[in-house]
């Protein structure tokens, strides 16, 4: 062995670098390794950030110490709250970033930390001995010693680019796949798969007379919130001017241009075999699954304050580069724009994630990690908050911090994590509100006062984060007695609380402290808006939290009762034989989880849970 680190993490993408910062802060000696530091925290596909449910998932990565939600506010170009017009508990932010300062920023955080080294190198073979991690050793052939290893490797095991007929080996663009690294993690006997996703046409802002298109109505401004929405918790108001973006459609030309082509469509001729994202389709998906649709939306968005990049948000194809050029010449004001470069699809190989426990630990290998695409999951930031975890629980490999582990009814972190371990891949997964059972007590603004906590338990909050954190849930504490102390006139002259006239929908918060009817209202000046709407959310949905608090502690009480390690399953009589199969095969540590493996039913359950009471009173199966 060259070298011995405890941990070591492959890929700098946004899982890879959210664990190796995990990891470090919990005082663990990282190796990051990566092809090179030109493409830390890279973003192949849009340089957006959050969305709905995935903002969620940005603000509780930050609650826990992450980067995600720093590094965007430090480096957005425009920032959106989506559905507002809807309740607190879909409220999500959203953000375009700078695409290279973005990297840039999250590489410069990376190198402050003295525990994460840089690794430069094509990883190449796991190493295992007794069935646990003991290494890696590079394509070039040195070794290095670790304690856990964490795979972040995104599109890269046998990664293979579409573009028509044309077919480059490829992790992404100009960027060789891991193939050696693929095939010594297929030896160990996982479960495989293979997915695919795309990405769409990149345009030369300079060849698109953008003030021409917006007068003649071709072209639709998008503008940002102002003010801005903070990601993290920490962040001051953000007060740069922001980008726009523009919106346009789809046409008939676009239509027939994609109908008449289809045929030598990798994804529809059987060139790709991967199985792509419902929720996301490319250009082709739509215009085939969705005949009856006359035109669909078009965003293009700058990559940059300085960048030549157009992203044409909604067009992703694989089609031939020929058919590319004149999809883009067909939409309106698009006549005459150059193509830098054209969209493709990619193919790669994945792990299911049911081989892993809800420490994202391969059942397999211990101190072997896995987080990102590598477990089916798609997006930055699904990414991003597998890394979180994983990176935690590979330093408590390694023997640092407590770990982390986070339920369904605590977090969407908790909600991902689940859902992969114990349902798998299809197809790749990607967060949405309706993953929740409990969504409104999993809202954007009390992802600190659920999360932090935790966080400080698990040893990733430092002591400076956490007095902040204190004087803001003193401070909530503190309003919503003020709430139920201070006495406002309603309409009707009557006296009450200020909580219970909160409690009618048209009543607002912030219209009560514009006209100083709640005068003892303590708010911090870098997060007013937080502040209001906690304190708010928590008054006015009272009663629904209650209930939603009730549920959990009944869920919990299965979540509670735990499954032995290598539980026979197929001693336990009356259970199916598809049952017992994916019982074995997903190996579930509580009868909650059990309950949640498709195929296992509530009776099949009930069955489970008085032999798994037998076997806790010492009666043999």
């Amino acid at each position: 062995m060259k070298a011995a680190f405890d941990v070591i993490v492959i890929g700098a993408g946004h899982a890879g670098c959210e664990a190796a910062y995990a990891a470090a802060r919990l005082g663990v000696h990282v190796a990051l390794c990566t092809l090179s530091t030109d493409t830390v925290a890279h973003m192949p596909c849009n340089p957006a950030i959050g969305g709905t449910a995935k903002g969620h998932l940005v603000r509780e990565i930050d609650a826990l110490g992450g980067l995600m939600g720093r590094a965007t506010d430090a480096t957005g170009i425009q920032f959106k709250l989506l559905n507002r017009s809807r309740g607190p508990a879909v409220w999500s932010p959203r953000a375009q970033a700078d695409k290279k300062v973005y990297g840039r920023w999250v590489k410069a955080a990376l190198d402050r930390e003295a525990n994460v080294e840089w690794l430069i190198g094509k990883a190449g073979r796991v190493l295992v001995e007794g069935g646990r991690i003991v290494g890696l050793a590079m394509e070039d052939g040195d070794a290095y010693a670790c304690r856990a290893l964490v795979v972040t490797t995104g599109t890269f095991l046998n990664g293979l680019i579409h573009i028509g007929p044309e077919q480059h080996p490829a992790g992404r663009v100009g960027e060789p796949p891991s193939r050696e690294l693929a095939e010594s993690l297929k030896a160990i006997g996982f479960t495989w798969g293979r997915l695919k996703t795309g990405t769409p046409p990149r345009l030369d802002r300079e060849s698109i007379d953008f003030d021409r298109c917006v007068a003649d109505g071709r072209f639709r401004v998008e503008r940002g919130d102002a003010p801005p929405v903070p990601f993290s918790f920490l962040s001051s108001p953000i007060e740069r001017e922001q980008i726009e973006c523009h919106l346009l459609h789809t046409n008939d030309r676009v239509r027939d241009l994609v109908r008449a082509n289809i045929d030598r469509s990798p994804l529809f001729n059987g060139q790709i075999r991967g199985i792509g994202p419902r929720y996301c389709p490319s250009l082709e998906d739509k215009i085939v699954r969705f005949p009856e649709k006359d035109r669909h939306q078009i965003f293009l968005e700058p990559e940059g304050i300085g960048a030549r990049e157009i992203y044409v948000n909604g067009f992703s194809m694989s089609l031939p580069r020929d058919v590319q050029a004149a999809l883009v010449h067909a939409l309106p004001g698009l006549e005459d724009a150059t193509l830098l470069r054209p969209g493709y699809a990619v193919e790669y190989d994945f792990i299911q994630p049911t081989e892993l426990n809800r420490r994202l630990e391969t059942k397999r290998a211990a101190g072997l990690f896995l987080a990102g695409q590598i477990n089916g999951t798609s997006g930055y930031e699904e990414a991003a908050a597998q890394g979180l975890v994983a990176g935690a629980n590979a330093a408590y490999r390694a023997g640092a911090g407590t770990g982390l582990e986070l339920r369904r009814d605590e977090a969407y972190i908790g909600i991902l994590v689940d859902d992969l371990i114990t349902k798998g891949c299809l197809e790749p997964y990607r967060m949405f509100t309706s993953r929740a059972e409990h969504r409104l007590l999993l809202r954007i603004d009390n992802a600190d006062l659920r999360l932090t906590p935790r966080g400080r338990d698990a040893g990733l909050i430092d002591d400076g984060r956490w007095a902040w954190f204190e004087r803001r849930r003193n401070r909530f504490a503190r309003n919503l007695k003020t709430l139920d102390e201070t006495t406002v006139k309603t309409d009707a002259g009557d006296s009450v609380p200020a909580s219970q006239l909160l409690r009618q929908p048209e009543i607002h918060l912030a219209e009560l402290l514009a006209t100083n009817r709640i005068p003892r209202f303590e708010a911090d000046a870098a997060a007013i808006s937080l502040d209001i709407a906690s304190a708010e959310t928590s008054v006015k949905y009272a009663g629904y939290l209650r209930r939603q608090e009730s549920e959990i502690e009944r869920a919990r009480r299965d979540e509670r009762r735990r499954i032995p390690l290598n539980f026979p399953f197929d001693r336990v009589p009356g259970l199916s034989r598809e049952v017992v199969q994916r019982l074995t095969q997903v190996q579930p540590d509580t009868l909650g989880q059990a309950l949640r493996i498709p195929g296992v039913t509530p009776a099949a359950v009930a069955v489970l849970g008085a032999y798994v009471g037998r076997l806790a009173q010492g009666v043999s199966l």
